[in-house]
């Protein structure tokens, strides 16, 4: 159960990084380059924009996963040399383990015992309650990745929708500015509900999320603007 949880937890953060950059990465770049005044140039650059922070997104995350798996296959390979090396002072462990939650140490002997008899056990004990670390699967690796790049994509595709559909491209950014705005607010009003805050809470981190796309893509915009004017 804890195993999938944490799974579970990990494709959910995967999918909200990707989903506010997605968000407020190309909107802010397209909202820039609207300001030249070409909806083909704003397409072809965000559309560019797009794909190449999508695929950079999810190389990230499959390089952050399997940093992550790395680092637990070297801490397994040294807990199971310490059982292998030094049982007394991992059996002193266990007790210590259990100690924070006033169990005694006759009791615990049992569960000692028991772990003494199989060391792999006792090494992925070691591994989940003395370090806190549970074995990441391979399959963590790509869908990690996938998760990341897609969710980039379907996030920065919504501001650019009007801009496909919208000839004028000041109309457009009007309309994609609409979109992204109600987009922003009900995504990191939602976030802050997933991630267990109060109501309140999440409230502010809807304003927060939309403050921070908002100024990002209004400094785009003035400096774009202001290059193409020099």
């Amino acid at each position: 159960h804890h195993e999938k949880h944490t799974e579970h937890g990990a494709v959910v953060r995967d999918a909200i990084i990707g989903f506010a950059d997605g968000l407020t990465v190309p909107f802010a770049l397209t909202a820039g380059l609207s300001s030249i005044g070409s909806s083909k140039l704003v397409i072809i650059g965000g559309l560019a924009e797009l794909f190449a922070g999508s695929i950079s997104m999810g190389l990230g995350a499959y390089l952050a996963a399997l940093t992550e798996k790395k680092h637990y296959e070297v801490e397994e390979e040294r807990e199971r040399r310490e059982v292998e090396e030094m049982p007394e002072a991992e059996e002193e462990e266990i007790y210590e383990i259990f100690q924070p939650y006033g169990v005694k140490r006759e009791t615990v002997r049992g569960v000692v015992e028991e772990l003494k008899e199989d060391k792999e056990s006792w090494v992925r004990f070691m591994m989940q309650f003395e370090l806190n670390l549970v074995k990441p699967k391979v399959s963590r690796l790509y869908i990690s990745a996938l998760v990341m790049g897609l969710s980039y994509l379907l996030g920065g595709l919504i501001p650019m929708i009007p801009y496909f559909a919208i000839p004028n491209v000041t109309k457009a950014l009007f309309v994609s500015i609409g979109i992204t705005v109600v987009m922003l607010l009900s995504f990191g009003y939602v976030k802050a509900i997933v991630t267990g805050t109060t109501r309140k809470a999440a409230v502010w981190s809807a304003f927060q999320t939309l403050a921070v796309g908002v100024l990002a893509a209004a400094a785009s915009y003035g400096i774009v603007r202001g290059i193409d004017k020099a």
